[in-house]
């Protein structure tokens, strides 16, 4: 089942998106789950389940898609995660070795929008990157959570457009400004329940750019995987239902290619997970 959040007809709302339309969720239970993320911390009742089988309550193009989860506690992001994105990096001359832990760094909420909104881009910067990425979805909270336990936190999966400016990225060691510009990013189109995803390292990634691949990896890549993530960033602070956690870029970032590949106003970028589904936005 592919869940959303989204705005319809003035008011925020979130439901089920099938081949037929939106099944509209959030009136149904207002007073017991107002938004998703009460539905994640939850773990998906059954009640909730029956109704996502109902018909469609309006066509999937009434609908203005926010992220899955507008609203989490927090969004962790991994940065140099892939085997041949840290080689490309190293090319570039950024760092030297894969990190040996998680090489964690966070961005805010208002940061990302949502699927086929645009990606704002900085007037302060003629170096804005795309960067797609599975993003994790925590569904049960906890702190100092164990690998071997740590899956059982997952509730699902997104995509994520982990947008960087780059200049801004590389004014120094600390690489969170370029993180996070206002609306930089994206995550969406809906999120993609853990039940329904039989292998998260069996997935392709691809960054498609004005209708050219421009990232084409493969989750198996990851040199921290997801169990690995979760129990690092947790014994940091709790994590809570809703949290979001991008799992990294595969090789083909704008940055490192020569020369080097910028999104533009105008330019459409897309993400695409084999199993989740495609993320798109304009660049505005």
């Amino acid at each position: 089942m592919r869940f959303a959040t989204y705005e319809i007809a003035g008011r925020r709302s979130f439901g089920v998106v099938t081949d037929a339309g939106v099944v509209d969720l959030g009136p149904k239970f207002a007073g017991k789950y107002p938004d998703l993320k009460s539905v994640i911390a939850a773990d998906f009742p059954p009640e909730v389940l029956e109704a996502a089988q109902a018909p469609a309550t309006f066509e999937e193009s009434a609908i203005v898609y926010l992220p899955p989860v507008p609203d989490p506690a927090h969004l962790w992001c991994l940065a140099v995660n892939y085997v041949e994105h840290h080689a490309e990096v190293v090319g570039a001359g950024r760092i030297q070795e894969l990190p040996k832990q998680p090489a964690l760094f966070a961005r805010w909420p208002d940061t990302v929008t949502g699927h086929r909104q645009p990606l704002l881009h900085p007037k302060v910067s003629e170096q804005f990157d795309f960067e797609g990425e599975l993003g994790v979805i925590i569904g049960k909270g906890g702190r100092n959570i164990g690998e071997a336990d740590a899956m059982e936190h997952v509730a699902g999966y997104t995509i994520v457009n982990e947008g960087s400016v780059r200049d801004w990225q590389f004014h120094t060691k600390q690489i969170t400004p370029g993180k996070n510009f206002y609306r930089s990013g994206s995550v969406g189109p809906w999120m993609v329940r853990k039940a329904d995803i039989a292998d998260p390292y069996a997935l392709t990634i691809k960054t498609i750019l004005n209708g050219q691949v421009m990232q084409d990896g493969a989750t198996s890549d990851m040199v921290h995987k997801i169990d690995r993530f979760i129990a690092y960033a947790s014994t940091i602070l709790p994590l809570q239902p809703g949290d979001i956690l991008s799992t990294g870029t595969p090789s083909g970032v704008g940055f490192s290619r020569k020369p080097p590949v910028w999104m533009k106003p105008g330019d459409v970028c897309e993400v695409a997970i084999e199993g989740v589904g495609s993320l798109i936005n304009t660049i505005e």
